[in-house]
């Protein structure tokens, strides 16, 4: 029988959920859970195109990399953008 997992839940919070849309498929799913009005989730959009990010009605976003109008459909400068801000997105899942 497989050894179960054990996890320590804090009991003085609440559970904390948060929607992460990457890329333009992804961004265009949280957009439209977004837009549902669903409550008690935080959404988040990153994206390599900085004009898609501001089409978006989603409060919270991202711009990975430098490049304003995204990856060119190369996953390796998405990576490489991704990579580049990392610190951000980390800063973005503690809240």
């Amino acid at each position: 029988m497989p050894e179960m997992l054990k996890f320590e839940h804090p009991k003085d919070q609440s559970n904390i959920i948060k929607v992460i849309g990457v890329g333009g498929g992804g961004s265009n799913a949280v957009t439209h859970m977004f837009e549902q009005g669903i409550k008690g989730v935080d959404f988040i959009l990153c994206n390599t195109d900085s004009q898609a990010l501001d089409t978006s009605p989603v409060p919270t976003k991202v711009h990975l990399g430098k490049r304003e109008l995204g990856a060119g459909n190369d996953p390796a400068v998405g990576r490489d953008a991704a990579l580049a801000t990392v610190d951000e997105f980390r800063e973005l899942l503690e809240k």
